[in-house]
């Protein structure tokens, strides 16, 4: 029993790795490691902005509706990693931005967006990107398809650096102000009040 607890452990002092069962066996016998940057190369084209495409519910509907039964709408438009974690939402909208925030690293402009009523829309633009809304919105992405936690988070981060690079590092941000945007994205629910979404798809009119 002790072995089967050690074998379970990262190598980090303090720090420990829940495996699947047979984990640490493939470990021993050479699995190749996992690459979380290849893994989000190989999706982001082809399966997570299509599903952002297809599975975003519009901004005028769905943040009233989480206003109006956070529970309910949460159950209906959301999607959990698992129990007891937070709900994560697919949404799009197009709005007007109105402010510009890049005093910190996790830097975010604000978005008027017709008919969402008293919720402040945010769209991140980093440099820095946070949480794991993107993995857990899409739909497809489950623990069990990896070996543990740190190559689930590390799939999260790596889905995070794509939105740097496919996404907002194709954007003017000094000139963004007073321009029509477009966008599809993915955020998990802090309060009612304000969202702050992690763009899958951002196209600023002309």
């Amino acid at each position: 029993m002790l072995a089967g607890s050690l074998a379970a452990c990262s190598g980090v002092p303090g720090v420990y790795v829940v495996e699947k069962t047979g984990g640490s066996a493939a470990a021993a016998g050479g699995a190749k490691k996992f690459d979380a940057t290849s893994y989000a190369n190989g999706i982001w084209a082809t399966k997570v902005v299509p599903a952002a495409q297809k599975g975003a519910v519009d901004a005028a509907t769905l943040l009233p509706a989480l206003r109006a039964d956070q529970k309910a709408a949460s159950a209906r438009y959301g999607k959990q990693a698992g129990a007891g974690s937070p709900f994560s939402f697919m949404i799009k909208g197009t709005g007007t931005v109105t402010a510009v925030n890049s005093a910190s690293a996790v830097g975010s402009v604000q978005v008027d967006v017709p008919g969402v009523g008293k919720t402040d829309v945010n769209l991140a633009v980093g440099p820095a990107f946070v949480g794991t809304a993107v993995r857990d919105a899409v739909g497809f992405i489950d623990f069990s398809q990896f070996t543990n936690q740190i190559d689930y988070a590390d799939a999260a981060t790596a889905l995070n650096a794509k939105v740097k690079t496919e996404v907002v590092s194709r954007v003017d941000l000094k000139s963004i102000k007073g321009k029509k945007v477009t966008f599809t994205g993915a955020f998990q629910l802090l309060a009612t009040s304000s969202v702050m979404i992690t763009p899958i798809t951002l196209e600023v009119a002309s």
